[in-house]
């Protein structure tokens, strides 16, 4: 019931973490791209470990030369490309390392594979939990779960309710 315009905009956008579908990938350290998400935060190692592990990331981490401390993209002769599901985990990462009251995923799973989405959407809730989390997504398998779904056609609300409502 306010309008968005009264509030101050620094302190709004610390109230919220983001991942966009397209998301960047920096090329920086496994552990600088997901503090860049707080960037007061970067080199707080146990904060950067617990959005990783949140996210799934830190599984991606693991498996690299260095862990937190590999050079991640092609720009460095050390550097290490992931693919745009490892990315995905990365980005979503950075958006829980804000740890923000209200967390927007625009497509968080649409690099993901089946077994991967399936193992994220699993943890969701939990990972969620506390926090106001809004999904935007066109795949049926990410809305059904959703508490409320708010269906847009250009630009304007035409339907919400839940996934039985609105079947």
């Amino acid at each position: 019931g306010r309008d968005v315009r009264d509030y101050d905009p620094d302190e709004l956008h610390q109230q919220i973490g983001i991942m966009v579908q397209d998301f960047a990938t920096y090329q920086a350290t496994a552990r600088e791209n997901v503090g860049l998400g707080r960037v007061e935060r970067v080199d707080d190692a146990e904060s950067v470990a617990r959005a990783a592990e949140r996210s799934g990331a830190d599984e991606v981490i693991a498996r690299l030369p260095k862990r937190y401390d590999t050079m991640l993209g092609k720009w460095f002769n050390e550097g290490v490309n992931l693919s745009g599901g490892e990315w995905q985990k990365v980005a979503l990462a950075r958006a829980f390392m804000r740890d923000a009251p209200v967390l927007i995923l625009d497509e968080p799973t649409a690099a993901l594979d089946a077994q991967a989405e399936f193992e994220l959407f699993r943890r969701l809730r939990a990972l969620t939990s506390g926090h106001t989390a809004v999904f935007i997504s066109h795949r049926f398998s990410t809305v059904r779960l959703a508490d409320r779904i708010l269906v847009l056609e250009h630009g304007e609300l035409v339907e919400q309710g839940t996934h039985d409502e609105l079947m």
